[in-house]
């Protein structure tokens, strides 16, 4: 099955097409990982997963989703990161981190907090950043719109964030330009209300989210891939959408990126999606095809049958799983056994193999 070949980018190869998708934990203080995040990732590398990502470690203290959110923004925030990166390196996975600025959505609580904005009692902040002066929604905190010297000290954060990444033994490293996140709003006419070179037409849009890119690309390993996250559809009417990500991907990969993560949404509170499963694997596909590059299929991904389609059709070159790695954090062991291809478990385990047996 073609979802347990490798697939080789730059001098990089996973050993097989199933990925770990980044997910918030909201379990960091100060930013920095602790034993829940290497056991929470480290149990997938046990599992067998091909490659194992982080969730969205911030570029800057404001960058933060919630106060809880991991980040990259300090040195000693290196250190704990490069525990988990060796030791899913030991197991035979490729270690990613995903670099992220929450933008206008940062400062806010945990869901299990009652989510929405955090005040300064939840450990919430301000000033909060964005392309333009134009909340989330009502009741969020009102940006900061960038001026020119901030997006320089952005870029410069997103600069300083990779190096730490790369000095932490990470093998991958994700742009996060997706789910209604600081790059993502530059793209997007819902949040991007500007008048100058950054904002009004898709070639002015594009334009920080693709200095971004070609910063952390500088500043990454040439011999390490280098992805970026984004959302192909806003689903609302005056969003982005799939004709622009083409344009935007194939510019991305221009720049150097070796895989678009293809993710939708996260732009606008009462976007209508029409969620089921794979929804959004067409638009791995689409990207694929039309701006010629690699991708990774995300989105209600939940079986084997389904994940080795995706990719021996072409759809997608990796397929990324969220909720299902929370359930099964063995997802890829039992897939490769219940597709014929069984891959060999972790020595530890042997009375279990092979694993989506009973013995």
């Amino acid at each position: 099955m073609a979802l347990f070949t490798p697939l080789s980018l730059r001098s990089v190869t996973l050993p097989n097409r199933v990925g770990v998708s980044p997910m918030c934990q909201y379990s960091a203080e100060h930013g920095l990982a602790n034993d829940w995040h290497l056991v929470h990732l480290g149990a997938r590398a046990v599992g067998g997963a091909g490659l194992v990502m982080t969730e969205a470690a911030a570029v800057s203290p404001e960058g933060r989703i919630s106060p809880q959110d991991l980040g990259l923004w300090n040195d000693e925030q290196t250190a704990p990161l490069a525990r988990i990166a060796s030791f899913v390196s030991a197991q035979g996975s490729v270690p990613a981190i995903q670099l992220a600025h929450a933008g206008r959505k940062a400062s806010t609580k945990r869901s299990w907090d009652g989510g929405g904005p955090a005040t300064p009692a939840d450990g919430g902040w301000s000033p909060i950043l964005g392309p333009s002066a134009v909340p989330f929604d009502d009741g969020w905190h009102l940006p900061q719109a960038l001026d020119a010297a901030g997006m320089t000290r952005l870029v410069d954060d997103f600069v300083s964030a990779t190096r730490r990444a790369a000095a932490a033994g990470f093998h991958v490293a994700e742009i996060h330009a997706a789910h209604g996140y600081l790059l993502h709003q530059f793209l997007s006419p819902i949040a991007n209300r500007r008048t100058d070179a950054y904002g009004g037409a898709l070639e002015n849009r594009m334009r920080f989210p693709l200095r971004v890119v070609e910063a952390v690309r500088s500043a990454w390993p040439s011999d390490l891939p280098l992805f970026i996250r984004i959302s192909v559809t806003d689903w609302v009417e005056g969003g982005f959408v799939p004709e622009e990500a083409v344009v935007f991907a194939r510019q991305a990969h221009s720049l150097g990126v070796d895989l678009v993560d293809c993710s939708s949404g996260g732009m606008h509170p009462r976007a209508v999606v029409p969620v089921g499963p794979g929804y959004q694997v067409p638009f791995a596909a689409r990207i694929r095809a039309e701006a010629g590059v690699a991708t990774a299929a995300v989105g209600l991904i939940t079986t084997a049958r389904q994940a080795a389609n995706i990719v021996q059709s072409g759809q997608a070159d990796l397929v990324l799983l969220g909720r299902e790695m929370l359930r099964t954090p063995q997802w890829a062991l039992r897939a490769s056994a219940e597709l014929g291809t069984p891959m060999p478990g972790p020595r530890p385990y042997e009375r279990a193999r092979p694993f989506g047996t009973a013995i």
